[in-house]
């Protein structure tokens, strides 16, 4: 599972999720790539399962870029536990996705099993993506 070897604080605030992604917007590894149509977290799990779908369908075959890390701690209280008390343990580890993101690319393979093994990895994620390639990229997609 991806997380931080460490971090300097280790609880933050939750954050809002408006605007575009500014950075990681384009295809610059790998000939296809998906991207973030929506806001949301995007956990390790999601990454990891994602990725193994991939793996799976591509059978050893190209390379694959994650575009993604999980930084940011998710905190979450016990189950029935009173109000108060302060601020509950950390659970998971998630990365913030805003719209523009590119989440995975996938190289040097055929255009079919890319657009296949991407399409794999979309039905992990919980929020609306599309597959890019390079080319179209330049269109202002």
């Amino acid at each position: 599972m991806l997380m931080p070897k460490r971090v300097k604080y280790r609880k933050q605030m939750r954050g809002r999720m408006k605007g575009k992604a500014s950075r990681g917007v384009d295809v610059n590894f790998g000939e296809y790539g998906l991207k973030a149509l929506d806001c949301g977290y995007m956990t390790a799990r999601q990454i990891e399962a994602a990725r193994r779908a991939i793996v799976h369908e591509l059978k050893r075959r190209g390379k694959i870029w994650i575009r993604v890390f999980p930084d940011k701690p998710y905190t979450k209280r016990a189950a029935e536990t009173r109000m108060g008390k302060g601020k509950g343990a950390v659970d998971h580890w998630v990365a913030v996705i805003r719209p523009g993101r590119i989440l995975f690319e996938v190289g040097g393979t055929d255009g079919d099993s890319a657009v296949k093994a991407l399409n794999r990895a979309r039905y992990k994620l919980g929020f609306k993506t599309k597959i890019v390639t390079r080319e179209t990229m330049g269109e202002g997609s």
